[in-house]
């Protein structure tokens, strides 16, 4: 399926019946209002876009990305080029691949709201991305499923980051603050467990939920030219880097902060207290214990 949209004279080709589309007809370096608002409409259309061929320098692409609202480097990530402080690059050969399903610093309480990537350096062949519509993947639960996930939480935290004091609690279930759409919000990265459950129930769910999003009629998987920027609404998608490449790939991001995570539904149960003493038995546990009772 494509598409022009007459306004602006873009052509705008769907990917895959999930998400994703491809934008032509486009210089990303015109920061008109116009051109910023029709890309916000096709965002939240389509919740990754990718424009292929726009080789942006650093201080275009921070330009542009500052248009969606306010950029904050990577809270645990410092490599940046010339060391500025609103974009921070990976790179593939010092251990900068995103080869897990995640959405971006949920983590934090106030999480990535967008991110801007601008594709530097890529292989000829490999190293594609995928991303989730974490819409359709709630929707597709049976209704019992859903009524369930609704009421619960869940912990969060930066481990993969070697941050595991790093922790907040997230809606399983949350509403996309301007489309008002269910969105499931637990990722394999850095969800550890659901709030209200024991550690081994917890571990069940968080099992299926996180191989449930990653089926393939949910995803649209994207191969990589140098020059490519990509734009995601991480409320409602995850995505995953496969590792299955030699070559060099170099990536460049801002990040779009200050999302309010809110819940579809408001939980009516009360955190899992295990009982006892506390031990080395869970420490899922201990962490969650140590969220909920922080130290002065």
């Amino acid at each position: 399926m494509s598409h022009t949209l007459s306004s602006q004279g873009w052509s705008v080709q769907r990917l895959s019946a999930a998400l994703g589309a491809e934008i032509s007809g486009i210089d990303l370096r015109t920061n008109q209002s116009s051109t910023i608002d029709g890309i916000r409409r096709l965002l939240l259309d389509h919740q990754v876009l990718f424009f292929p061929d726009q080789h942006l320098s650093v201080e275009e692409h921070v330009r542009l990305g500052e248009q969606f609202g306010a950029l904050e480097g990577h809270p645990n990530l410092s490599d940046s080029p010339n060391d500025h402080p609103k974009i921070f690059r990976l790179t593939a050969s010092k251990g900068g691949i995103a080869d897990e399903w995640h959405t971006d610093i949920t983590f934090q309480k106030s999480p990535a709201i967008m991110s801007v990537l601008n594709m530097i350096q890529c292989p000829d062949v490999g190293g594609d991305t995928l991303w989730s519509n974490l819409y359709l993947a709630y929707s597709e639960l049976s209704e019992p499923m859903q009524d369930l996930c609704r009421g619960l939480t869940a912990l969060h935290d930066a481990h993969p980051h070697n941050h595991p004091e790093q922790t907040a609690i997230h809606p399983v279930v949350r509403s996309h603050p301007e489309t008002g759409q269910p969105a499931l919000y637990v990722n394999e990265h850095f969800t550890r467990r659901i709030v209200e459950m024991s550690a081994p129930e917890s571990q069940m769910l968080l099992d299926y939920l996180t191989r449930f999003i990653t089926s393939p009629r949910f995803t649209v998987r994207y191969r990589w030219q140098p020059g490519t920027v990509c734009m995601w609404d991480n409320r409602c998608t995850q995505h995953f880097v496969l590792n299955d490449f030699e070559e060099e790939r170099i990536i460049e991001r801002v990040t779009v902060m200050g999302d309010e995570v809110k819940p579809f539904a408001k939980s009516s149960w009360e955190p899992y207290v295990r009982a006892g003493p506390l031990s080395a038995a869970s420490r899922h546990d201990r962490q969650l214990y140590f969220h909920l009772h922080p130290k002065p």
